[in-house]
Formats: structure tokens, sequence, C-alpha cells
């Protein structure tokens, strides 16, 4: 419906729109302060999102990229499901990768807001959980062949009837995950902030009726769409290619080949990965709901990246791609690491886009979240679960060099641990947190940024650890003439034959009390032509011992006498 059908005065327009986002946000401090998960209320893995009747977003707070492009597609996968068969103090809970969702560990707290008896709008939160069960701690075994093997699924259930917990649904998490303490925590949190939603949005429906809240959420998404077609039909019309490699699944180290053709057309865009191959036997596939989120990444960047997130801005957007693929994987594929296929999608939309928006779309970057689960028992004999995602370095723009230690595509506003909470939740010794310099970025007037290099020292007696890392064969790509970025890796330094091993992906790794785990990041690929860059910011690098006196000469063209 359009403003016109929809008379909301522009001081009220604005003011519910600020309430949306207010109420998001509580969502999001809500969750922080009351989970019980690190990997939640330190890294934040999780987002919030406040939706329409109909399952189309209209606010969402910061958080996990991935997760506020699935929200819609869970919420009108749960209205099909449920429909008829909702009522006012109803919770669902879903964390099925294959009806919008990401992967198991993605545990989606849907609540229904009713006002005089319909439903005006519902709330979610998504949150990633320590563990669900399944074939190893953390549920997320790299070399997974089947969903069946990576934890409890609860496809679309009530958590919550008439505002009373189910006890026979938490006796069936609490039974089949390893912390259920933590898990159950956890989702009481998640609850919490849907409530918090519910109440924001009752306000809202008392002070200015139900009627002007919905002429509201249609007129916001009318307004964005409007500005996403007209971003778009700045562009250029054409069709537009990119090809990447991914770098195995898990179960076979063979190169996976990918490929998009991104169509603009007037104020329209499609973005078609046909030509992508099956479903893979290893757990990097993704479900179509994830596919979605990482296209709708991309556009947003593309359309309106300081904006506010709603469904508006992706009505110009068609997505294609065949059932069954490695992008739109379906039951029983496994979608444990969906995160390090579905951000080749991002890549692939980002690498077609980039020569057409060179001031915002960078070159390649290190792609890979290059998580590490590290589990075992601590002090206490009490089991321990350690998951981080790790930063590394972005790839150059035309006119910036690429950013350094930043969060990849796929995580959006999230952290890792600080070393205190580590040192001081778990026995592990961080032992160094730098730059990693020796591994370098992709040369050219405009360098990559540098990735990371993070030392774990393990203090148990009884550790393991495994890992999926990406682009540790294929470099991240360069622009223009840019090199390419270093690659990431995944090293244990063992403390008994002292024989240095890297691994990619990996499914377990034996830790003695003394070794070392490193974390190793890549670099982000170049832009122009590395002669061309300034003196004045090759002898920044050398001051801050990013290059060598050799490197500055041999990759740059760099003569200090020349140029002082």
């Amino acid at each position: 419906m359009t403003a016109r059908q929809n008379p909301v005065d522009t001081v009220t327009q604005e003011i519910i729109e600020g309430k949306l986002m207010a109420t998001v946000d509580e969502m999001g401090i809500v969750m922080a302060r009351t989970s019980m998960s690190p990997v939640i209320y330190e890294v934040l893995d999780f987002a919030c999102g406040l939706l329409t009747a109909d399952g189309e977003l209209v606010a969402q707070m910061n958080g996990i990229t991935l997760f506020t492009g699935t929200f819609g597609v869970q919420v009108k996968a749960l209205i099909e499901k449920f429909a008829g068969n909702l009522a006012d103090g109803d919770i669902l809970l879903s964390n099925d990768p294959y009806a919008g969702g990401t992967h198991a560990c993605d545990f989606a707290v849907v609540k229904p807001l009713f006002v005089d008896g319909k439903i005006l709008a519902y709330a979610i939160n998504v949150a990633h959980y320590l563990d669900v069960g399944g074939s190893v701690p953390g549920s997320l075994a790299p070399d997974a062949t089947s969903v069946f093997q990576e934890g409890l699924r609860l496809p679309g259930v009530k958590i919550v009837r008439a505002d009373v917990f189910s006890d026979e649904i938490l006796h069936i998490i609490s039974e089949n995950v390893r912390l259920p303490e933590i898990a159950l925590g956890d989702l009481n949190a998640q609850v919490a902030t849907v409530r918090v939603a519910a109440r924001r949005m009752a306000e809202l429906s008392v002070k200015y009726g139900a009627g002007v809240v919905r002429a509201a959420f249609a007129n916001l998404l009318s307004a964005s769409e409007m500005r996403s077609r007209t971003a778009i039909a700045a562009l250029p019309d054409g069709r537009y290619t990119a090809t990447d490699v991914i770098d195995g699944d898990g179960v076979s180290s063979m190169p996976i080949p990918v490929n998009v053709v991104v169509t603009i057309a007037g104020d329209s865009i499609t973005v078609d990965f046909t030509g992508c191959p099956p479903a893979v036997a290893g757990p990097i596939n993704c479900a179509r709901g994830a596919l979605q989120s990482a296209v709708k990444t991309i556009v947003k960047a593309m359309v309106g990246p300081q904006d506010p997130s709603n469904e508006g801005w992706f009505r110009p957007l068609t997505v294609i791609a065949p059932a069954g693929t490695i992008f739109t994987a379906e039951k029983p594929s496994p979608t444990g690491w969906y995160y390090e296929g579905s951000v080749h999608a991002s890549e692939l939309v980002w690498k077609a886009l980039a020569p057409l928006m060179p001031s915002r779309f960078s070159a390649g970057s290190y792609s890979s979240l290059c998580v590490v689960y590290i589990s075992g028992k601590d002090r206490s004999g009490r089991p321990f679960i350690h998951i981080e995602p790790q930063h590394g370095g972005w790839g150059a723009s035309r006119d910036r060099d690429g950013a350094d230690a930043l969060i990849a595509l796929t995580d959006g506003d999230t952290y890792n641990y600080s070393v205190e909470v580590i040192e001081a939740r778990f026995p592990l010794r961080v032992k160094r947190y730098g730059f990693n310099i020796e591994g370098g970025t992709g040369a050219g007037r405009r360098r990559g940024g540098f990735g990371i290099m993070r030392e774990y020292e393990i203090l148990s007696e009884d550790a393991s650890a495994y890992g999926s890392f990406g682009r540790t064969i294929t470099q991240p790509w360069g622009m223009d003439g840019g090199g390419q970025g270093s690659v990431n890796a995944l090293q244990i330094a063992p403390t008994k034959d002292g024989t240095l091993r890297t691994y990619g992906r990996v499914a377990h790794i034996d830790l003695n009390r003394g070794d070392v785990l490193r974390v190793i990041t890549g670099g982000g690929g170049g832009w122009g032509d590395a002669r061309k860059r300034e003196p004045l910011l090759v002898e920044q690098d050398l001051r801050n011992g990013f290059l060598t006196e050799a490197q500055a000469s041999s990759v740059y063209g760099y003569n200090r006498e020349v140029s002082g």
C-alpha cells in the first residue's frame, strides 16, 4: 500500500519509525545483558527484528548480517505452518535451515504480537547456541555429511503457550545438548526480548491506534523501495559476471567453482546463480534462506549502506538459483558451516558489482570467519566449549587502503573475545594478538588490509579442536591491476615434537597442555598499479613496520634517496 492510501502525517511517521528502532535496540541490550553464553554477550552472535503481520521486516538491530536477511523467510515459514493456529501468549521456536534458517545452532524465537485480537506484527530473535548436540562438542562437525550429525532440530514448535513455557520441549532441549544450563539460559533471554517487543508495540498501538501503526509500516516499506529503485536506476544497465573458487568442503579438498550473473535493468536487479554445483558432501552448503540473505547484504551496501534496513529495500531484487545446489541445499544436506559457503555468494555479487561502484566496493577479502572450536575440561573437570570468529584483512577500494582486522562480510556488527575474557573463562592463554605482517596483503596503488595472528596456549590436560577455514588456497582477488591478498591458516605448534602442523578444514585435533593453536587470517587484495602508490604512503607503511625496505623497493619501486 502507498502513503496516499495510508495518510500518516510526517511527524507521526518519524516517531513510529524511531520507536521501531528503539525497540529492536532495546531487545538487543536485554539479550546481551541476560544471556549466559559468551558467544552471545561478548561476540554478539545474535540479532533482533520486527516484522509486519505478513512477515516483512520493518526494523532490525545491528547484528549478524546473515541473520537479519533471513528474518522474513523464517517468519513467513512459521506463518504458513501455524496459519490460524496462533494465540496471544504463544511464542514459537525454530532452528530449521531448510525453512529460512541457517544451521541448527541458530535458534529463532518468534512471538506474534496481538492488538485487539489481531496480529499487528512479529518479533524475532535469532541467536547462536554453543551446543545443540550432534557428533562433536559445539555441534558443527567440519566433516559432517548429513544434517542428522549436526544436532537437535526443532522446525517450528510452540515453546510458550498462553505465556507458559512448554516443559516437554524444555526437557527435550536439556536432554539433547551438552551445556543445558547455558542453552536454557539463552532461551530465556531470547524470550525476554520478544516480550519486551510486545510491550513496546502495545504502547505504540495505544498511543496511535493499530491502524496508524500498520499504515506506518506500509509507508516505511514503500519509501525504502522507492529509494532502492532510484539507486539501482542510477547504475548502468548491463550484465555483470563473476567467478570464484571455494577451497574444499571439509570432506574433500577438491576446489569448488562457483559463479553468478547480475543483471541490472532499469530500477530492478536480478542475481542468478544458475550453473553453480550441486550441494556438496561436506557442511559448507547453505539453504535458500541464507542465500537470499547473502545477496541482500550486498544489495543493501549498494543502495543504502547507512540507512536502517527493512524489506522495502529488497523489493527490486530477484534471486534465481535452482534447488539443491551448494547455495540452495535441501534436507538432508549438511549446513553446519553454512557461512563458509554463503560468504562466497556474497563475494560473487560483490565482485561482479565492484567495477560499477569502485568507491564503495573493494577488492577481495579474507572472507572466511576462520572459526575454531576448542573444547575439553577445565581445572574443575567441567566441560568447556570456546568458539570465536576471527577478524581479517579486507580488500582495497579505488580510493582507500583495505580495512585491517575487520570481521568478515557475513558477521556484521560482531566482535571477537577480549583477551581478559578468554583467559578468565577458559583454560587458555593468549600469547599473541596482532597483525599478520608476515603474510602481507595485496599490493596496489591502494593496498589490502592486514589480517591477524592470534595464538592460544592450551592450559587444559584434556582438550581438542576443530575448524573450517576458507581461502586457504585461493587468494583474495585484486582489482584494476592490484595484487592478490594472502591466505588463511590454522596452525598447531605441539609442545612435544615441535613439528608445526597447518590445516584448513579439519575435523579433529588432539591438544596437550602447552600446545599452541595459531589462527592466521589473510590480507585483502590490492587495487591499482602498486608502482603508482604515493611515496608518502609507502613511507608510512615502513614506519609502521608493515613493509621492509626490500619489499618497498621490489613491490612499489620505492627509493628512499630519491623520495627523500
